[in-house]
């Protein structure tokens, strides 16, 4: 645990508090840059980029061996990974515009083709007795161990950049993502967006491989977004709490990685925002679990509430155990089963209104607030003091209530 707390309050050293700040901004920038690809449900596209990086990065193991080096500078392997994933890039937008495929076939097999190509070219690293190969296979799930100091940097500031771009670039993307048609109007061009939000989705998981690993990349540039809707309704606020949700991932991931070196650090990661994503699919006050049953509890106990009044005005017996505890537990009606005073006015009140969204239905049949009633609003809440006294001018003698 004082491991922890030391990694988590960057007192574990200069590199170990470098690699946590990059993850962090690596973080922020794919959960920001993640929510576009999320919003225009496009988000299969980033595991194709990320598989198609693998080829690029023993490419550049070999020519840079071939020129004479060790092959384990890391700008050199992420530019080898940036070009295979933007070949991996053009090649699902071709397949996609020129051929009757749809995008998810053309992702399923570009994405197999260059991840198989990786791999081969991996195994034949593996056998060579020239370069350092060790180390390769950390791209596959990510490592933060034995990280340089330069490496940590490259890191940061990739991340730094892309977010810069993101937020430039953010509202032709959000109007892409929303309605991509009214955007063509008004004189966007949408194959250059969408090329771009790609190009930042690319930067992003070359930037991630040696933190996260181009199998796991995917997950810290959409699981951040997609928690991140159960707290919002707005784009721009999305964005931003993807971004904060992968920066704390990050962050949070790399000291725990620290201060357990044995646990891949891409993993450590990924399972930081899934434990974020099941605590916003559980208690986001709006569009979590735990507010979608409290919201349905209390719509049971109002129905239940509103039928038993309507019983004791009718003075129907009343059986359902639910509906009886509702009553009871409002002081309406007594353990015994008989209406208290405050039970049967409340009673006629609830009669009263029946009645009389029974003649307002036939009064206002093309108004708005009479098409909306859902059984349960007094109509006080939407209709007039007006439009009441007329409906209560109309109520039958016969019918024993009175406005």
């Amino acid at each position: 645990m004082s491991t922890l707390l030391q990694a988590l309050s960057l007192s574990a050293g200069y590199n170990a508090a470098l690699v946590a700040i990059g993850a962090a901004l690596l973080g922020i920038a794919a959960g920001f840059v993640g929510s576009f690809l999320f919003l225009r449900k496009r988000a299969l596209v980033s595991d194709a980029i990320a598989h198609a990086t693998l080829p690029g990065v023993g490419v550049a193991f070999l020519v840079m061996v071939a020129l004479g080096g060790s092959g384990r500078s890391l700008p050199g392997l992420l530019a080898g990974a940036a070009l295979t994933a933007a070949l991996g890039l053009l090649a699902v937008d071709w397949i996609a515009r020129r051929t009757r495929l749809a995008e998810d076939a053309a992702i399923g097999a570009v994405l197999s083709v260059f991840f198989g190509t990786g791999i081969v070219l991996l195994t034949v690293i593996q056998t060579l007795s020239a370069g350092k190969q060790a180390g390769l296979k950390d791209f596959l799930l990510g490592s933060t161990a034995g990280m340089l100091m330069v490496d940590a940097v490259v890191i940061a500031a990739g991340g730094l950049i892309a977010l810069a771009l993101a937020l430039i670039m953010r509202r032709p993307m959000i109007l892409v993502a929303f309605d991509a048609e009214f955007a063509a109007a008004t004189g966007w061009n949408l194959r250059r967006i969408d090329m771009a939000m790609m190009g930042l989705v690319l930067a992003v998981t070359v930037i991630g491989l040696k933190v996260v690993g181009l199998i796991l990349i995917v997950a810290l540039i959409i699981i951040p977004p997609a928690a991140a809707r159960f707290w919002t309704e707005r784009a721009d606020h999305l964005a931003l709490i993807a971004g904060g949700i992968g920066g704390v991932a990050g962050y949070v991931g790399t000291g725990i990685s620290a201060a357990a070196p044995d646990l891949p650090a891409g993993a450590v990661i990924v399972l930081v925002c899934a434990t974020i994503f099941t605590l916003s699919l559980l208690a986001a006050p709006v569009r979590g679990v735990l507010a979608a049953l409290i919201r349905r509890r209390r719509f049971q106990i109002r129905v239940h509430l509103r039928q038993g009044l309507l019983a004791m005005a009718r003075q129907e017996p009343i059986f359902d155990p639910l509906t009886l505890a509702v009553l009871r537990r409002r002081g309406l009606i007594r353990s015994d089963g008989v209406p208290t005073e405050a039970g049967r006015a409340e009673a006629a009140r609830t009669r009263r209104d029946e009645l009389r969204w029974e003649i307002a239905r036939a009064m206002h049949r093309d108004d708005p607030a009479v098409a909306s009633y859902d059984g349960l609003t007094p109509i006080d809440a939407l209709l007039t003091a007006d439009q009441i006294a007329e409906i209560d001018r109309r109520i039958p003698p016969a019918s024993g209530v009175t406005g």
